[in-house]
């Protein structure tokens, strides 16, 4: 028996032949459109929209049509072949074009038999869609002429994008649009953190749950709420949108990847949550360095947040504007600090985030030292306490990342200080807990005579000099006073000893691959060929004018400093060093320089440019730095520093660097110190 819409869709049939349509173009679109859509549009509105839709290809497979409606209003019509996620970039579109979508009715050709879902690309015909919008433009937008062919143009490219499946892409184009329109309709909105209400049926459609939508409306809402949608695997297959003064009161018809309603609790629960932060963060992209990232980070965490038991406490903290504000510039900057986000447990990062303002940049170690001391409290076995001082590193180097990236008006000095000082808390706590796990069974190191032998631990390079930066290595050397004998129930030589120790160390703090805290020992006598750690006299005898050290072991070792356990050994290794670099030994400066271009032609791919060695780089002002402190240095006591700055300071009071070409290496020095911690921020190298 023919239902009352079939007999209409009939006598449309025969009116619309009869405007001389094509048969075949008004049949598949009458027998495929959504029932509803018979009931909104007239015979002439229907044949007009056919008639757009016979034009589609894959040259251009989407177009609309902007129809003025007296003031500032539009009704604008897109017909496209429909793909996953095509409805948030349109709606996406129209927002950075300035248009507030104020009603619409969104319609989708139905399945053929046996068809995928929604938007699935693999389709035997491909679908179409007709979204009709009521839309006004904002204040401070004009209509001008060509407005309507530079929205179909934005339009195809995206759905072109759609088609390839190269979602991220479209979305990515789609808010760098939005985000200029979004700045200023915020800025004059104010208060946007409004609550949405979300209520689901599953009753009154056959096919599909509906989703209704109250609410405040807000500038872009529709392309974030339906952005949150596809972000979750959501096909949208209708809506329905009106607006009732500033109040939304949008219905969805929606289903899961397969086409199935959302029927589980869970599942709903999820969508609440996701849906109506996804909508309250997306307002904040404006403070976002790349709002593609940021989101795409925010849905991951809200993944994880969906998992935990109890989620509303956090639920409550993301709802607030200040946390919003934050993580939207923090999960735009970098992908490697999301990761560093990621390894912080959630009972650790909610304080972490909520407190870190009202905590200064450089704590200082005696605080550091308290706090890791607190931390691992209770722990009794050696791999807990490695945990629970590496969960206690990560926390703060993440804390001191984002007090750095969040205030940037803080000195790069003072980050660097403050990296340095958490670097040298760690290292000291773990040579310490490293130390007294092996004398539980070896007893302690004693010399020859019978004392106990002293030991040290030397910061060389970027923690020597007290520069560290995002994601720097920590370049250590191991000393030890002299041959011996542990005292324990299995006693043996003080060599074999502080070889496990400090293998021991270099596996007790760990780091990812390029992440900073990644020990390198490397600048050793002998380097890897020689031992991990080395008794003193050895030592000295290897870095003296007789001795095997090569010039830039010397250079090296300007870097040298003192930084953890037995302080009157480790001044005496400075104190050598002092003689040894600074003795007035000749300088070889033309090898040095050739060893410097053989780094800029080795280290740089031709046609690259990296900031670190490339010619006029940060190197190339560190070695002149250095080569003029080993020239001088053994007249001038002053220049005897493992600073780069405090040395350029010092050859400018003695005039060895006039006072315009030490400003200009100062400015120089600091920026392209800090462009390489942005550039390994953002993609963890420079």
């Amino acid at each position: 028996m023919r239902t009352r819409i079939d007999l209409a869709v009939k006598e449309l049939e025969k009116k619309l032949l009869s405007r001389s349509l094509p048969a075949e173009e008004v049949q598949a679109f009458l027998s495929r459109m959504d029932r509803d859509y018979f009931s909104l549009y007239s015979p002439s509105e229907v044949a007009d929209h056919i008639r757009i839709a016979s034009r589609l290809d894959r040259d251009r497979p989407a177009a609309l049509k902007i129809i003025p409606k007296g003031g500032r209003r539009f009704e604008i019509t897109v017909v496209a072949f429909d793909y996953f996620s095509e409805f948030s970039i349109l709606c996406g579109l129209l927002a950075s074009f300035g248009f507030d979508i104020e009603a619409g009715n969104i319609h989708t050709f139905s399945d053929e038999a046996g068809a995928p879902p929604r938007g699935d690309p693999v389709q035997r015909t491909p679908r179409k869609i007709v979204d009709v919008f009521q839309t006004s433009l904002a204040e401070g937008e004009t209509f001008d002429a060509d407005r309507p062919q530079r929205l179909e143009e934005a339009l195809v490219s995206l759905v072109r994008l759609l088609e390839q499946g190269r979602f991220n892409e479209a979305r990515d184009q789609v808010n760098r649009r939005l985000i200029a329109y979004l700045s200023k309709a915020i800025a004059s909105e104010g208060g946007l953190l409004q609550p949405l209400k979300v209520r689901f049926d599953n009753r009154s459609s056959g096919r599909w749950t509906l989703m209704d939508i109250h609410g405040k409306d807000t500038p872009g809402f529709l392309y974030a709420f339906s952005n949150a949608l596809s972000l979750r695997g959501i096909y949208i297959h209708q809506v329905r949108i009106k607006n009732v003064g500033d109040e939304i009161q949008d219905r969805f018809s929606i289903s899961d990847r397969r086409g199935r309603k959302i029927l589980g609790e869970k599942e709903k629960k999820a969508l609440r949550i996701s849906a109506a932060l996804i909508k309250q963060f997306t307002h904040f992209l404006v403070r976002s360095p790349d709002p593609t990232k940021a989101i795409a980070h925010f849905d991951q965490l809200l993944d994880k947040i969906i998992e935990e038991k109890e989620s509303h406490s956090l639920v409550s903290f993301l709802k607030k504007r200040e946390t919003l504000h934050l993580l939207a510039r923090l999960f735009g900057a970098s992908d490697f600090l999301w990761e560093d986000f990621l390894r912080i447990q959630f009972e650790n990062l909610l304080p972490l985030l909520d407190q870190y303002k009202g905590k200064k940049l450089r704590i200082g170690k005696e605080t550091l030292r308290r706090e890791l001391r607190r931390a691992l409290r209770g722990a009794s076995r050696f791999e807990e306490r490695k945990e629970r001082l590496n969960a206690y590193k990560d926390r703060e180097l993440f804390r001191i990342d984002m007090k750095h990236l969040l205030e940037p008006p803080r000195t790069l000095e003072n980050f660097s200080q403050a990296l340095t000082d958490l670097a040298e808390v760690v290292i000291e706590e773990a040579s310490a807990l490293c130390r007294a796990e092996l004398a539980k069974q070896y007893g302690s190191p004693r010399l020859e005579n019978g004392r106990p032998c002293s030991y040290a631990i030397l910061g060389l390079g970027k923690l020597g000099g007290a520069e560290l930066g995002y994601a720097s290595d920590i370049e250590l050397l191991f000393v030890y006073e002299g041959p011996g004998q542990t005292d324990g129930p299995e006693p043996i030589d003080n060599r074999f000893f502080f070889d496990k120790w400090a293998q021991q160390i270099t596996r007790f703090i760990t780091a990812k691959q390029e992440g900073i805290f990644h020990i390198d020992t490397r600048l050793r006598p002998h380097g890897k060929g020689g031992g991990l750690v080395n008794p003193l006299a050895p030592l000295t005898a290897y870095y003296s004018p007789a001795g095997e050290a090569a010039p830039f072991e010397r250079q090296a070792l300007i870097k040298l400093r003192w930084v953890a356990d037995d302080e009157t050994l480790g001044r005496k290794v400075e104190a050598h060093r002092d003689h040894f670099v600074y003795g007035g030994a000749p300088w070889d400066l033309k090898g040095a320089l050739a060893l410097r271009e053989r780094q800029r032609n080795e280290l740089v791919p031709k046609g690259k440019i990296n900031v670190k060695y490339s010619a006029g780089g940060l190197l190339d002002i560190e070695y002149a730095v250095q080569y003029l402190q080993i020239l001088h240095g053994h007249r001038h006591p002053a220049l005897r520093t493992p600073h780069t700055v405090t040395a350029l300071d010092q050859l400018r009071r003695l005039k060895i660097v006039d006072k315009r070409t030490a400003t200009e290496l100062y400015e120089a020095y600091f920026f392209l110190r800090a462009l390489i911690d942005a550039l390994r921020i953002v993609r963890g190298h420079a």
